[in-house]
């Protein structure tokens, strides 16, 4: 349940009877690995999403995936994530913007760099810091 006055989850549980923060994370996985690493390249031991191959549409591509990357900042900020946490997570998105734009070596870089996972590594990194007390 969403606290939107504050804009944190609640730590009320959840119908499903899961944490709130926990769904969250989940939510936030799904959305990481299908845009970072849903696919296997056929004959290379290398994983690549749907960022990539969408990034390969010329101007409008990036744009979207750039779109549907913000949806991981949009959660962790739900989840009270630190500012300092935020614009770390907000400068990879701007360097993955502006690096995938780049024709040809900017659709290799999204395949490589990966902003979904790095994003999702700091929200996970701030919420194991947090005191016990504010986790459910």
């Amino acid at each position: 349940m969403a606290n939107y006055q504050t804009g944190r989850l609640s730590r009320m549980p959840s119908p499903s009877g899961d944490d709130p923060q926990a769904e969250a994370l989940k939510r936030m996985e799904l959305v990481a690995n299908l845009l970072d690493s849903a696919f296997l390249v056929p004959g290379t031991n290398q994983r690549i999403g749907i960022d990539a191959i969408i990034g390969l549409v010329p101007g409008i591509g990036d744009v979207i995936t750039t779109l549907l990357s913000s949806y991981v900042l949009w959660e962790a900020k739900r989840l009270g994530v630190s500012r300092l946490a935020m614009t770390r997570m907000l400068g990879n998105l701007a360097v993955h913007a502006t690096l995938g734009s780049v024709p040809l070596i900017g659709d290799a870089f999204d395949a490589w760099f990966r902003v979904n996972q790095r994003n999702l590594k700091i929200v996970r990194s701030h919420i194991a810091r947090r005191p016990q007390a504010t986790r459910s």
